[in-house]
């Protein structure tokens, strides 16, 4: 059975090493207001000091989308000072996402756009629905797509980033797949399922690697290549003092000596 803590807008769910945070109660979109992204935040970072986790999934309530962007009724009230909070608040949620120590599944059907899309680029892995359209409208309403937004770029490349920012348009799931704007594309009724296949998966391995993995993704993002290079052969001999080398290889091998001896 399901372990579930629940703070009012961030739900979670705990089963064989997945944990499962659900967006909740924030209307239709899981629209991102004040309460909903501290509550995130909270959340995480009781769930960040949980070493069992083997990887986070991050959904919204229903499937009209993950997140249908940030509350436009209480932007419309801010002024530069309270601005700043509000989006510092956003970023602070998206840093939780990128930081996590385990590997972050964003579960993306419907709608996400504007802040909703820029939580799913702190996301490690995209998985999307056919039916999923992806925006950034931020120039529609006055302001600039901003904190991690400047991932895109980097995931999508200069001129792709250029349209989707400049013109505030939606594209689909088959151009955000073929751009890299997400990792896979499954028929609607089968996104639950993809996204636990996956996390399945992930739950499956060691869990140090793969937070030894997440880290050096997040490092090697900031460093040159030859520091990346020199710093990882490091890395690669601290994984030999986990055990986790050692059991997964000999399991391996095991399973290929059975099936030669078949």
């Amino acid at each position: 059975m399901a372990e579930q803590l629940a703070i009012r807008h961030a739900v979670v769910t705990m089963d064989k090493g997945i944990a499962t945070l659900t967006i909740s109660d924030a209307g239709s979109l899981n629209i991102l207001s004040t309460p909903v992204i501290k509550d995130v935040i909270a959340q995480l970072k009781i769930l960040r000091t949980d070493s069992s986790i083997r990887t986070l999934v991050l959904r919204g309530t229903g499937d009209k989308g993950l997140i249908g962007g940030a509350d436009i009724k209480e932007m419309a009230a801010l002024n530069r000072q309270t601005g700043e909070e509000f989006i510092s608040n956003l970023r602070e949620m998206c840093d939780g996402l990128r930081q996590f120590p385990a590997p972050v599944i964003a579960r993306m059907p419907g709608w996400t756009l504007g802040g909703g899309l820029e939580v799913a680029m702190a996301c490690d892995l995209r998985i999307a629905s056919q039916g999923a359209k992806f925006g950034m409208p931020e120039v529609k309403v006055g302001i600039p797509s901003v904190i991690h937004a400047s991932l895109i770029p980097r995931l999508i490349g200069g001129a792709r980033a250029a349209w989707l920012l400049l013109t505030g348009e939606t594209v689909d799931s088959a151009t955000a797949l073929a751009w890299g704007l997400v990792h896979e594309v499954v028929p609607d009724d089968e996104l639950d399922s993809a996204v636990s296949r996956v996390a399945s998966s992930l739950a499956g391995m060691g869990p140090e690697v793969l937070r030894q993995q997440k880290r050096l993704l997040r490092e090697w993002e900031d460093q040159g290549l030859d520091a990346s290079i020199v710093a990882s052969v490091r890395e690669f001999g601290a994984a030999f003092e986990t055990g986790e080398p050692q059991r997964y290889m000999q399991e391996f091998l095991d399973k290929k000596a059975a099936r030669h001896s078949s």
